[in-house]
């Protein structure tokens, strides 16, 4: 009986084992008349390393056509946005966080609104400080600027303004406008690329008194 109940067990592995289908198969370029035939076989993580130079693109030296859409195995990593950065003329100060600029070159107008910073408001009711800010920009901001976007941020805001960094030489005026204590910390959605910096400055403008954290008690 045991001899009987071995004999069938055993039957049963080879019938099993015959109805598995085959491994799959391992292609290389060769396997393919055209790069876009070997482009239906690029997987996601190129498990046949179809793809050497990780360009998702399956055997670029094989004959056309050509075929990208299916892509799924390429290691490219996705481009990150890039600062916008341009010479500029101040040609107004509208207030301690706003300013107009003509820029170098093509000559085009801005509205900038230096990003990481909030001065107090001299327009639809003037706030403790507000005048002080405004005439201070007015006093850095003067001649040509270098105006930089941030990467991590919109490039404009809802009114349309271009946010950026402002600064004359070496001098940081979103920052400058902080450490004198006429501006505080301004983070809308995600935080600035300048943030931890500007934070720093602000507590030691703080702690200090200085601008509007004395006269006024807060910005």
């Amino acid at each position: 009986m045991r001899y009987l109940l071995g004999l069938l067990a055993l039957i049963g592995g080879l019938l099993f084992a015959s109805s598995t289908p085959a491994q799959a198969r391992d292609y290389d370029c060769s396997d393919f008349s055209t790069q876009a035939q070997a482009q239906k076989y690029l997987l996601p993580g190129d498990p046949y390393r179809l793809d050497a130079d990780g360009d998702g693109k399956a055997c670029d030296s094989l004959p056309c056509p050509c075929s990208s859409a299916t892509g799924g195995g390429g290691s490219k990593k996705p481009k990150r946005p890039k600062a916008l950065v341009f010479r500029a003329w101040v040609v107004n100060v509208v207030d301690g966080d706003t300013i107009d600029v003509r820029r170098a070159g093509n000559r085009k107008m801005y509205r900038v609104r230096l990003v990481g910073i909030d001065t107090p408001e001299v327009y639809g009711g003037k706030e403790c400080g507000g005048e002080e800010a405004s005439n201070r920009m007015k006093t850095m901001a003067k001649g040509w600027v270098r105006v930089k976007t941030d990467p991590k941020q919109p490039k404009r805001d809802r009114y349309n303004r271009l946010l950026a960094y402002v600064s004359k030489g070496h001098k940081d005026l979103n920052k400058r406008m902080i450490s004198l204590g006429l501006a505080k910390v301004y983070v809308v959605g995600k935080r600035f690329s300048a943030y931890h910096s500007y934070k720093r400055a602000q507590v030691q403008a703080r702690s200090a008194g200085r601008g509007s954290w004395g006269r006024c008690g807060h910005i």
